[in-house]
């Protein structure tokens, strides 16, 4: 008697199995497990039921994602309907290897769902000898479709959300600070290199890039003179700093050195400095990005802390799903963890320590804010993933509830409700939507005013060929009438009928005729021979 019925999800369709009675008890045993390898024996026990192939890639495209999200498709509805028997005096139960879908399938049919137990035995026989039980598919044919079904399913899932892909800010951030890092390991580099030619210089000069850009324009401290004062003016930009390093490099301590040594020094600091411009142009890459996937992130707590909070979250989205308390360690786990297993204090803060917010908040008031922070940062992070339109709005309004709050900490002035902001942003992005709609109409008019003032001006083809003739002749036929019509002094004269008006012609062509004309010599032979 056959009481459950096995579905099975596969890339060519899907599969409903038959399954007769089969001892729980057992089926762990290592003589059970072995009897799902062979074909004959498992060929005893299942039977295929009913078989639903897919029509197209797309059709299994948009299943799998169903099947993915826990979702029931209409065709897997559809197919369970149908092949489902509901009638018996022993009721079947459908057996679904996924737990999610399972919960779907069992608000969406009446049948009684089994995920655990026999049903992951079974699908595991199933997936092996998937080819074997359906007529008509090879194993090739099989391995096809998954690997074709596969590949698109990850396409998808990369290609998700195109214009606003978290991936590139996580990478420009990770390469952000391994640039920092190593343009401040390559200037040390450069100090210790250079400072025994010109030591002094290292006191005069703090800043590592203005201090390459000085070791690849001075050289030789030796060929320094009065000349080259403007130069080091437009490096330093300091008019005083110049001067001091002309002084120092007139009595400098340093060793003399070599050219050769003074050229792989001059290179080195180029690399530097090049690392350091490339550096600027990165973090403007990244501003940029951020304008566009996380724009009220970025105008809450920054372009930098908010590409941290992502990169360190893995994703907007799962930064916009962290609650707000997970948020406000992000970054800290380590310290965390040292605390729980130490009954320790737990730390305040993580990533979100670098916000200018909790550095200008008093030592008692670090905690607070950093708490109130991460609350907006979440609620920031959230709009910027589900919203359809990129707005700094919201951003913007969060920012200032976030000083409102630092002002209350320090002067008491109640700062206002949430409900309240939240609102005048509604506002202002539903006046902004009016906006952009009535400048696309204005502009949308311009276009098609500066088309028809084209077309009119330079027509081009056989249609603009044709309507500058009809322009032509319309002309004209307007100074035609002009001409024609009768002054209002001399009295309107009778209106000529195009009958009247071919006699006239005639006549006139009549009277330009020549009265006598000369015959020619051909015409006179022709009368001599009719004589």
């Amino acid at each position: 008697m056959v009481l459950l019925h096995v579905l099975f999800e596969h890339a060519a369709g899907y599969a409903l199995f038959a399954v007769k009675e089969v001892e729980e008890i057992g089926m762990l045993l290592p003589q059970v497990e072995a009897s799902v390898l062979s074909l004959g024996k498992f060929n005893s026990m299942v039977s295929l039921a009913a078989f639903f192939p897919f029509k197209s890639a797309q059709a299994a495209l948009e299943n799998m994602n169903a099947i993915s999200e826990g979702m029931v498709h209409a065709d897997l509805k559809l197919f369970l309907e149908t092949n489902l028997p509901q009638s018996g005096k022993k009721k079947s139960v459908l057996g679904v290897s996924d737990a999610k879908i399972g919960a779907a399938l069992q608000e969406e049919l009446s049948s009684s769902i089994q995920t655990g137990g026999v049903v992951a035995e079974i699908t595991r026989g199933l997936r092996l000898h998937f080819h074997s039980l359906v007529k008509g598919l090879t194993a090739l044919a099989a391995s096809k479709a998954q690997l074709g079904l596969g590949h698109s399913y990850s396409r998808a899932k990369v290609k998700f959300n195109v214009n606003r892909v978290d991936n590139m800010i996580i990478q420009s951030i990770a390469l952000l600070d391994q640039l920092d890092k190593d343009i401040n390991t390559f200037s040390m580099r450069v100090r210790e290199w250079y400072g025994y030619h010109f030591p002094e210089l290292i006191k005069i000069v703090s800043d590592n890039s203005m201090y390459c850009r000085l070791a690849q324009l001075i050289g030789n401290r030796k060929e320094l003179s009065e000349e080259s004062l403007e130069s080091l003016e437009e490096v330093v930009m300091d008019s005083a700093k110049a001067q001091a390093i002309l002084d120092a490099s007139r009595s400098s301590m340093g060793m003399d050195i070599s050219p050769i040594d003074l050229i792989n020094i001059e290179r080195f600091s180029s690399r530097v400095v090049s690392l350091a411009a490339y550096r600027l142009e990165l973090q403007e890459y990244l501003r940029s990005k951020m304008s566009q996937v996380a724009p009220n992130l970025a105008a809450l707590i920054g372009e930098v802390v908010g590409a941290r909070l992502i990169s360190h979250a893995g994703s907007l989205t799962n930064l916009a799903k962290y609650p707000a308390s997970t948020v406000q360690i992000l970054g800290a786990e380590k310290a965390l963890f040292r605390a729980l297993k130490t009954r320790g204090n737990t730390p305040k803060y993580g990533l979100i320590f670098h916000s200018t917010f909790i550095g200008r908040a008093a030592a008692k008031n670090k905690g607070r804010i950093s708490r109130y922070l991460a609350n907006k940062c979440t609620i920031a992070s959230r709009i910027d993933c589900f919203s359809e339109l990129p707005t700094s709005v919201f951003g913007d309004k969060l920012r200032e509830q976030v000083e409102e709050r630092l002002s209350f900490y320090e002067t008491g002035d109640v700062p206002r409700k949430n409900v309240d902001v939240m609102k005048e942003a509604l506002k202002e992005v539903e006046n902004g939507e009016e906006d952009n709609t009535l400048k696309k109409k204005k502009k949308k008019k311009q276009a098609a005013e500066e088309m028809e003032a084209q077309a009119e001006e330079a027509p081009s083809g056989e249609n603009g060929e044709e309507t500058s003739a009809k322009k032509k002749k319309k002309r004209k036929a307007e100074s035609e009438e002009v001409e024609e019509a009768p002054d209002a002094e001399d009295g309107a004269e009778e209106t000529e009928t195009p009958a009247k008006k071919k006699k006239k012609r005639k006549s006139e062509a009549m009277d330009t005729q020549p009265e006598e004309t000369p015959e020619t010599p051909v015409t006179e032979k022709k009368k001599k021979k009719k004589k």
